[in-house]
């Protein structure tokens, strides 16, 4: 299995196109971030946990030519801002993209995309397959999904294990019994936003603390705001073991 990740930035904090901080003129691509999401291959099989903004841009640049499923954490538009654009998979598989989204999340989408859920469609929008999922195990073309609840400040929310490998965006809480589901992963990503405490995002000294209780072989810290500072002195800072994600950072979990 193979994980690419295709953003690891945030929309928090100052809008890039505005900003004057050295972070974002930083010529280092480490320090170039997209909103987070993350490309899982396995068996042939393409999937996506969250399409952001950037969803577009991040599937021209892997050259994904067939994405058989989308997995959404939650409903916030950085993580489903991207919807529309699976039109151009439409095209070329003939069928609708499976999406996989709790109730509420659904509805949401719903809000956001109503064209894309009328009776009478225009022609040409895009095409999708709801799945509704909860905090139980579920298939995705014959892959095994873990779903694993999280807290977004209030907002009840779900990161994935897939194998070896577990996401966990957008994280301020994880129950002990959540935890558990963890254990035995080699590879856990984990989202910190800032040095900082913030009120629904793991500082990074929180996502640090979870990794080292879980010990998987690997930890990447990623959902990083620009507020974190240069990819290059961060990582210098972090425990042996745990990394700072970048975008198109490649695992290959089978190793």
């Amino acid at each position: 299995m193979k994980v690419v990740f295709l953003g690891t930035g945030t929309s928090q904090g100052v809008p890039v196109v505005a900003c004057s901080c050295k972070v974002c003129q930083s010529n280092d691509p480490k320090d170039k971030r997209l909103r987070s999401s993350v490309l899982i291959e396995k068996g042939g099989v393409n999937l996506v946990i969250d399409s952001g903004p950037d969803f577009r841009y991040q599937m021209l640049r892997e050259k994904v030519t067939h994405l058989e499923a989308i997995l959404f954490t939650h409903e916030h538009k950085d993580h489903t801002g991207g919807l529309d654009d699976i039109r151009s998979f439409n095209y070329l598989s003939k069928k609708p993209m499976d999406v996989y989204a709790e109730e509420r999340v659904q509805q949401s989408l719903k809000r956001e995309y109503a064209y894309i859920f009328e009776n009478n469609k225009y022609p040409g929008v895009p095409e999708v397959t709801l799945h509704t999922i909860s905090n139980q195990p579920f298939e995705v073309a014959g892959i095994r999904v873990i779903p694993i609840r999280l807290l977004h400040h209030r907002l009840p929310i779900l990161g994935f294990r897939i194998d070896n490998f577990a996401y966990l965006t957008d994280i301020k809480y994880i129950s002990q019994e959540e935890k558990e589901k963890l254990l035995g992963c080699r590879y856990l990503v984990v989202s910190g936003l800032r040095k900082e405490n913030h009120i629904s995002h793991f500082s990074i000294d929180e996502a640090i603390d979870l990794i080292r209780e879980i010990r998987p072989e690997y930890g990447y810290i990623t959902h990083i705001s620009h507020q974190l500072g240069f990819h290059r002195e961060v990582e210098k800072e972090l425990p042996k073991g745990i990394y700072l994600a970048y975008d198109r950072l490649v695992l290959d979990c089978d190793l």
